[in-house]
């Protein structure tokens, strides 16, 4: 594997205190309108266009949802999202709406972005998928009127390792895999990573309390499970019993892939997460940190397992919040410092470096 360089970006400078589908296509075509109103925000200006070809062709873990602002005619930055579910759906483009609600009117186009789950492909499945979905973006780009050099991604739990490993492997031949469109970069300028799961061989060490095994069936989200179990998420994803199998775990550790190149990433996790250990986004920044990589991890005391809205929003759950900081010029730190993280602070960040 690729080892940790000292990192040379720009300066750093974090400035921010289910309707029917529009399209089903494997063109990857537009379209045919927009639909009603979601709930929580717009519905995709066209929905369900195929990426990839399906694989096995009952996933739909090739699918995009493309949110584009109302009459916007010139390349806009894209945001991707793509949802976690401990890699156990293909459903990863569910809930890009609220993304889009808060990136829409400031001229972003957001594309939700499915994967397929570990029962339908083995890690760097995922990995390649999301690649996949950026190349296709980038190919795509003028007749969506998409900024083909401002691409973000941002999501949460396994969305957010999604995120995290798609970030620091944009520079990585070797991780491209062979999904959909092969040509182009799949290197992205920005991202963002909700409570991602990084060393999956320390979870249970990091864990709140002590888990309960659940053998080898699917793990109760709810009540608790071992990580280090041969059923657990993260088994499941590499599959194989992960301690029985490091180095197929060491190769889905985001930390190992970090170099000079790599993008902007703020962190964000709370330290009450009964799934996630707050550790493991932690431990992702300091890598960053050591690497003198642009970075900031925002750390959350009393949040728990998300929602992504509610670090965002909810007062509660942001009670004693601290941001800190790295700088790749210079190699400046910002120890930690009161800070309550808002849609602005997810905003600010993509405004730096997806406008430039």
């Amino acid at each position: 594997m690729r080892g940790t360089t000292r990192c040379a970006l720009a300066v750093f400078a974090l400035t921010a205190a289910s309707a029917t589908p529009a399209s089903a296509q494997s063109t990857g075509a537009p379209g045919t309108g927009r639909q009603a109103a979601q709930p929580n925000g717009p519905s995709p200006t066209f929905a369900d266009i195929d990426y990839a070809l399906a694989e096995p062709a009952t996933s739909k873990g090739h699918k995009l949802d493309l949110y584009l602002p109302a009459g916007a005619r010139t390349p806009m930055p894209v945001v991707i999202w793509t949802a976690g579910s401990a890699w156990m759906s293909d459903m990863g483009k569910d809930r890009a709406e609220v993304i889009a609600a808060q990136l829409l009117p400031l001229g972003y186009a957001v594309a939700g972005v499915s994967i397929r789950s570990s029962a339908q492909v083995k890690c760097p499945g995922q990995l390649h998928d999301i690649k996949a979905a950026i190349r296709w973006l980038r190919a795509n780009a003028a007749k969506y009127h998409l900024d083909p050099d401002h691409i973000g991604l941002i999501g949460d739990s396994s969305g957010g390792w999604t995120t995290a490993m798609a970030a620091l492997t944009g520079d990585a031949p070797d991780m491209e895999g062979s999904v959909g469109v092969k040509e182009g970069s799949s290197r992205i300028q920005a991202a963002v990573a909700f409570y991602p799961p990084t060393d999956f061989l320390t979870m249970d060490v990091w864990a709140l309390r002590k888990c309960r095994s659940s053998g080898t069936g699917a793990p109760n989200l709810a009540a608790g499970f071992c990580h280090d179990d041969e059923g657990s998420p993260e088994s499941r994803l590499v599959g194989c019993a992960i301690q029985t199998c490091p180095e197929k775990v060491h190769a889905a550790d985001p930390t190992r892939y970090i170099t000079a190149g790599d993008p902007p990433l703020m962190i964000l996790h709370g330290d009450s997460d009964p799934l996630v250990p707050h550790n493991q986004g932690e431990r992702l920044y300091m890598a960053l940190n050591k690497a003198c990589a642009n970075a900031v991890f925002i750390s959350l005391p009393k949040a728990g397992h998300g929602p992504v809205a509610g670090f965002l929003t909810d007062d509660a759950l942001r009670e004693a919040a601290t941001m800190r900081s790295t700088s790749a010029t210079g190699c400046t730190v910002t120890n930690p410092v009161p800070y309550r993280p808002t849609w602005k602070t997810v905003t600010d960040f993509f405004d730096q470096y997806l406008r430039r």
